[in-house]
This record gives C-alpha cells, structure tokens and sequence, in this order.
C-alpha cells in the first residue's frame, strides 16, 4: 500500500502589541505566503484586522502576541493569540459614523469560517480558515491532490 503524506507548513512569529507590531504581522504573512506560492488575498486583509484587534483590544504591557499560519490540505489557517483572554472579539455592526469597530464583520467576510480558542491563561487565539485555489503552491494542486478519488452516484 502506497500513502502518501502531506507536509503541513507553518509559520509563527511574536510580535509587540502595538500598531508597528500589527503591521508587521500583515507584512510576515504576505511574505510567507509569497514564499509558499500562495496567493495573499485575502489573507493579508485577515491577519491585518486580527492583528490590530490584538494590538488594539489584546494588549498586555510587556507581552507579545503571536501570528501564526498554518496550510493543510487546501486551507490555511491563520491564528493570532493574545494575551487578554478575558476579552473575547465578537461582531457587531458599528454605527454607520463610526471610524473603528468593523474588523470582524470583515473577517466573517473573507473567511470561510473563523472562531475563538481559550488558551492557557491569560491567552486566547482568534482564528480564521481560508480556502485556497487550486495552483503550483497549493499542496492539493491537482485533480486529487494526491488523494485517490472516488466517483460519485
């Protein structure tokens, strides 16, 4: 019997809390995601409204959040764990004058699904899942991605 198995790549990094830190997540994940031949869009727009809540509404004084990327399979997963676990993100529509408060309603947007994980305390991770296309940087490039396919009745 033949398997083959699929290599989940991953990137992490920590970050200050601050809008420097916010920004520079967005332009990590842009690169890896160049590096791994995949398209940024949406992704950047994900990481950047995620990170600017942790720097925003996560922020701790002397403590780092981290942004993390994850792809397996045809999706990839983008974490971004705080340390202000107490907060939890949820969506609400600003009032239409407001000049902040519409980062989630973009995320729901743009992902396929996202959530929020507790982690140890005082952490939590905000999560979002994207779907890839088919392409040379997807590792399901291909009619199977390597999977044996069955036909469907």
């Amino acid at each position: 019997m033949n398997q083959e198995t699929a290599a989940i790549r991953n990137f992490t990094a920590r970050l200050s809390p601050t809008p420097r830190g916010a920004r520079l997540a967005r332009l990590l994940a842009t690169e890896q995601l160049r590096t791994w031949g995949l398209p940024s869009d949406p992704a950047e727009h994900i990481v950047a409204e995620l990170a600017a809540n942790a720097a925003t509404h996560g922020r701790v004084p002397g403590r780092d959040f981290r942004l993390t990327l994850y792809v397996v399979a045809d999706t990839l997963r983008i974490e971004v764990t705080d340390t202000r676990g107490d907060r939890l993100p949820r969506t609400q529509l600003p009032a239409a004058e407001a000049e902040s408060g519409r980062g989630l309603v973009l995320v729901d947007a743009l992902a396929g699904k996202w959530g929020v994980a507790p982690g140890l305390p005082p952490r939590k991770t905000v999560w979002a899942e994207v779907r890839l296309p088919p392409g040379p940087g997807n590792p399901c490039f291909g009619a199977g991605g390597g999977l044996p396919q069955g036909t469907r009745r």
